[in-house]
């Protein structure tokens, strides 16, 4: 297994609605759509926001778009007029959850075109 950023698969835009956060991540390929599918679940996302306190975070998938919405609940807050979070709109959440790491098998890394490059560090 090899360890990549997500942002090296996929971009993402993040905003608010009230308390609640939204996540669009775009898949960079149709290749890199599966891999979004297969490993960023709801349950992965909301784990990786913990910290933030999300109560809630579900995942809608946009085949025609190759593209993964997530809504998580709670985790600004109060929103952007309660909160006194530095990012109570929650701009930055689409950027923070680029940093995530996928442990992806050779045949996943093949089928993405990710370069020996791009490969997370571990060492």
């Amino acid at each position: 297994m090899t360890k990549i950023a997500l942002r090296k698969l996929a971009i993402a835009r993040s905003g608010d609605k009230g308390s609640s956060a939204n996540i669009g991540l775009i898949a960079r390929s149709p290749e890199a759509y599966q891999i979004l599918c297969k490993h960023v679940t709801a349950e992965r996302v909301q784990d990786y926001f913990r910290p933030l306190g999300p109560s809630r975070t579900r995942r809608f998938e946009l085949p025609k778009l190759e593209a993964l919405n997530f809504l998580m609940d709670g985790v600004l807050a109060g929103g952007g007029s309660l909160s006194l979070r530095l990012d109570s709109q929650g701009k930055a959440l689409g950027q923070a959850l680029l940093e995530l790491c996928l442990d992806l098998s050779e045949e996943e890394l093949r089928t993405t075109g990710v370069k020996e490059d791009d490969r997370v560090d571990t060492h």
